[in-house]
């Protein structure tokens, strides 16, 4: 369940919404900085873009918070300065609320991974990237936190199909670095559905680690030991 940076750390805050898709994360302890509710003006209620974009903001701060279970559409509404009709006319419901953000997190996400891959200068820089962007940063990283949030809930076939497809690209993403590696005679020729398998078992269960807040990881580095883990199973045979 990818969630990460684009470096050291996640922008600090969110840029502006174009359409359903745009980020979905902010800077540790955002959520509870933001916490107080935005007055609602009636005369104006946003509309189209403005109003998805202040919905989904308003709903990943408050699922950091109080999970999916107890998050209401009211909530939203009020953390978002909105009314519940509003909400509730633009999304229908909370299932179809909750993916759209996944999605439009993980669509920002996917964006700046791309473009700094574009300037990597290795298939090995490109790697490092997709690890980092991965890995959840800490303990309480929000993307990680909407994740697990939304996969832990029971889906109609059309919300499995959206996470489906979620996963899926993150999979397609590693193969291509893969693919280009090995191409390049940079990267041993691996099988790249099973590797690709490995890989992402290896990076959900770190993650799984980091979010608990194993006490391993408090010292160590989950980034570096991943990085290693796939080098070594990337490296040529012959070379050291």
């Amino acid at each position: 369940m990818p969630t990460s940076e684009t470096g050291p750390a996640l922008p600090d805050r969110l840029p502006p919404t174009e359409g359903v898709i745009g980020s979905a994360a902010a800077e540790p302890g955002a959520a509870s900085r933001s916490a107080g509710r935005v007055p609602v003006d009636r005369k104006r209620q946003p509309s189209g873009d403005e109003a998805r974009g202040r919905a989904m903001r308003a709903a990943i701060s408050l699922i950091a918070e109080k999970g999916t279970a107890g998050l209401r559409m009211s909530d939203i509404a009020a953390r978002a300065g909105m009314s519940t009709g509003h909400i509730l006319y633009h999304f229908g419901k909370k299932d179809r609320l909750l993916l759209e953000v996944l999605a439009w997190s993980q669509a920002d996400l996917w964006t700046r991974f791309q473009q700094a891959a574009d300037r990597a200068a290795s298939p090995a820089e490109k790697l490092d990237l997709f690890v980092g962007h991965y890995l959840p940063r800490h303990q309480s990283d929000e993307r990680y936190a909407l994740w697990t949030q939304v996969l832990a809930q029971r889906h109609d076939e059309a919300g499995r199909r959206v996470l489906t497809e979620l996963l899926d690209g993150w999979d397609e993403r590693l193969e291509a670095i893969v693919r280009e590696g090995r191409d390049l005679g940079q990267f041993a020729d691996v099988d790249l559905p099973e590797f690709t398998i490995r890989a992402v078992a290896m990076l959900s269960g770190l993650s799984e680690d980091v979010m608990f807040g194993r006490s391993r990881w408090q010292h160590t580095s989950a980034h570096a030991f991943a990085l290693s883990a796939l080098e070594r199973e990337l490296r040529p045979h012959g070379r050291a």
